[in-house]
Formats: structure tokens, C-alpha cells, sequence
């Protein structure tokens, strides 16, 4: 497991949990609408979506798709309990990212963005 507390935006954290939950399966259209976001039930590894404004699209699988808008923050947890993460909006799209991830995760927050090739070498540094 990994500590994680870095900055991030609400649209590479979007990415993360489509990348760790449905990109296979997403309609098109949802993986490139920014308002377009993945939720899931607590017996699953809860996924929630904190906005001011929200609408059910469409389920598929154990997944809900929402329109957000006005995101105030996310919950992800990882099916195998492994990863739990939190972003909390800062100023508008920008937000902070917390808590413990999987080392399978960090590989879908790097392609998604989330942590920075910065982020990695510091992270490096402190394991060396």
C-alpha cells in the first residue's frame, strides 16, 4: 500500500476510477463527456460522487453512470478493499487526492494522471 496526498484534477481523478472500473465497457460517449462520472454500491467497493447537482444516465453492470456537475469530491474504493481514495475540490476543477492505494492503482492514476512523473520520483526517492 501507498500513501497518497498529492493535487489533482477533477478530470484526471475522473479518468483513474473509469480506468479502474469500466473502460472496457463505457459507452464512447461517457469516457469523453467530463460531466459524465462512475458510481457504485458500498457491497462493491463503494464509489460516490459528491455534487451539487446530479443524474442518474445509466446502469450497466454494477456500474452507475451520473451526470455531475458542481463536484465537490469522490470516494473510490477498490472492489478488493485494497485501494481507498478521496478527492476533495480545492477551487473549481482543481482538488487533492488522499489516501492508500494498491500498487495496481498507481499504474491507473500515473496513465490517468493523477500523480505526476514528479510524484513518482519523489516517491522513489523516499523508498531508496
Amino acid at each position: 500500500m501507498v500513501t497518497i496526498s498529492t493535487p489533482a484534477t477533477l478530470e484526471s481523478f475522473r479518468r483513474f476510477i473509469i480506468a479502474s472500473t469500466c473502460r472496457s465497457y463505457a459507452p464512447k460517449n461517457y469516457l469523453g463527456d467530463a460531466e459524465v462520472f462512475a458510481e457504485r454500491e458500498d457491497k462493491l467497493g463503494a464509489i460516490y460522487v459528491e455534487a451539487a447537482d446530479k443524474v442518474t444516465l445509466k446502469k450497466i453492470r454494477d456500474i452507475t453512470f451520473m451526470n455531475a456537475r458542481d463536484v465537490l469530491g469522490i470516494i473510490y474504493n477498490s472492489k478488493t478493499g485494497n485501494t481507498s481514495l478521496k478527492w476533495r475540490q480545492i477551487r473549481r476543477m482543481e482538488g487533492k487526492v488522499t489516501g492508500e492505494a494498491s500498487t495496481n492503482s498507481l499504474t491507473n492514476l500515473a496513465e490517468a494522471g493523477v500523480l505526476t512523473l514528479d510524484w513518482v520520483e519523489n516517491y522513489l526517492k523516499k523508498k531508496a
